[in-house]
């Protein structure tokens, strides 16, 4: 009777219970981050992205807002956009005040809302970098860098408020200085913002005003280093530095700035009167980073290690900018493209580490080419032993730029408006900014 009864009645199999998902917090929405998020898609994961702005910015061309050739919204895409696409992931509009690395927790404050305490399992640190000014910090007032998107506008307002000021001054000294131009720094940025303001004034604004002639300004490119783009190949860097010279751009190398205030700059102990002053030279690591306590280099950036985890803090990890580290003897440059690499990387260990999986290879970045555009028609490419520049290198910069933008309407939107810029020589997004404008002119 026993075992008819056992096998009419067979015994329930115990319940199947699913692993509980690890807690991801990742503290960035730029290019590491974003990659890191996007590696995680199917881990069994419940990542949290905090940033205090809520878009993704794609920094390359960022001086194409600062001088009106395309607006922010061009270059720029919501974070949040990626809830739609990724059921896993979640994004807090924050700021990120202390890190307690023992309680595997953080405190972040949001707009309107206060303090927030955001615990983990795995943390990621993404920050990026800002602007440096070397320990002279009073120079950022008179000096704004070219980070963020209110930067790019920023530096719009104050330029095209310049040529206003000075069309509508009576003075021959305040009209020379309102249209003299200083960039603090002759890397990426600094070349590319120069050429770009070279190219404004001789084609954009050509017989825009009736008291000034705009080509007649003067735009003078500083840098403390012995040559303009010192992480090129030197005869890639000369050729830059010749086509600036050919868009009426003053290069001046091995003159350190000694001063920047509300008239100008003092650079190797001589004054130059302007009223428009661009900070294109150093970078620091986001403070986030001092938080975690670890050793950083003199630029704040945090060393980490091979598998771009921090000593002492299990499962805690920096990407992109905010990290520091060699390969072959060299420093992993700070470009998009490591970033991208590095935040997909950190994604893939983590996915590994809940997986129970070992972390398999160590962090190695392959470079795809270091590129800079020099104005129209001109760009300068360095991958390994090739080195190449002129129309066909920038054509392959505008294309692989094109291609890189974040969302599939970015990419029309800024297609369509080069074109036009480059047939008309227009640019679409002259506007001054009405809140800025009183600041700006007050330079």
């Amino acid at each position: 009777m026993t075992t008819v009864l056992t096998k009419s009645f067979p015994q329930e199999k115990p319940p199947i219970t699913k692993a509980v998902p690890k807690r991801v917090l990742i503290i960035g929405g730029g290019f590491a981050g974003i990659a890191a998020a996007r590696a995680l898609k199917r881990a069994n994961v419940e990542i949290t992205l905090v940033d205090r702005r809520n878009h993704h910015i794609f920094q390359p061309l960022l001086y194409q807002v600062a001088t009106a050739v395309l607006s922010p919204s061009e270059i720029a895409a919501p974070i949040r956009q990626l809830e739609a696409k990724q059921k896993n992931l979640s994004v807090l509009l924050a700021e990120v005040k202390g890190i307690n690395l023992g309680a595997r927790a953080l405190e972040a404050i949001c707009p309107g809302i206060g303090s927030r305490k955001l615990e983990y399992d795995f943390l990621v640190i993404a920050t990026g970098m800002r602007p440096s000014y070397f320990g002279h910090d009073e120079f950022a007032r008179f000096a704004p860098g070219l980070k963020s998107l209110n930067d790019a506008e920023t530096i719009r307002t104050k330029i095209l408020s310049a040529f206003e000021l000075a069309e509508s001054t009576d003075d021959p000294k305040e009209r020379d200085r309102q249209m003299t131009f200083v960039l603090v720094g002759a890397g990426p940025t600094g070349v590319e913002l120069a050429a770009s303001i070279a190219q404004l004034v001789s084609v954009t604004l050509r017989k825009n005003f009736r008291k000034i002639d705009p080509a007649k300004s003067r735009i003078v490119l500083l840098d403390g280093g012995a040559r303009i783009l010192p992480t090129f190949v030197e005869s890639l860097s000369r050729k830059a530095a010749k086509r600036l010279t050919k868009l009426g751009v003053e290069v001046s190398t091995g003159v350190k700035v000694e001063k920047v205030d509300d008239q100008g700059v003092i650079a190797a102990g001589v004054r130059i009167p302007s009223a428009t002053v661009l900070w294109t030279a150093g970078v620091s690591a986001s403070p986030v980073v001092k938080m975690l306590g670890t050793q950083t280099d003199r630029a704040g950036r945090a060393f980490v290690g091979a598998f771009m985890d921090i000593p002492d803090a299990p499962n805690v990890f920096v990407a992109g900018d905010a990290a520091t580290m060699t390969q072959d003897g060299h420093p992993v440059p700070g470009v998009a493209q490591a970033a991208i690499q590095q935040g997909r990387f950190v994604g893939h260990v983590i996915a590994n580490r809940v997986r129970g999986r070992k972390d398999g290879r160590p962090f190695r970045y392959r470079d795809k080419g270091n590129m800079a555009v020099v104005g129209k028609n001109f760009a300068i490419l360095e991958s390994g032993h090739l080195r190449s520049s002129g129309f066909v290198t920038w054509l392959v910069w505008a294309a692989l730029h094109v291609l890189a933008l974040p969302q599939l309407q970015n990419r029309f939107r800024v297609q369509t408006q080069w074109l036009w810029s480059y047939l008309s020589g227009q640019r679409s997004s002259r506007l001054i900014s009405e809140g800025s404008r009183s600041s700006a002119s007050s330079s």
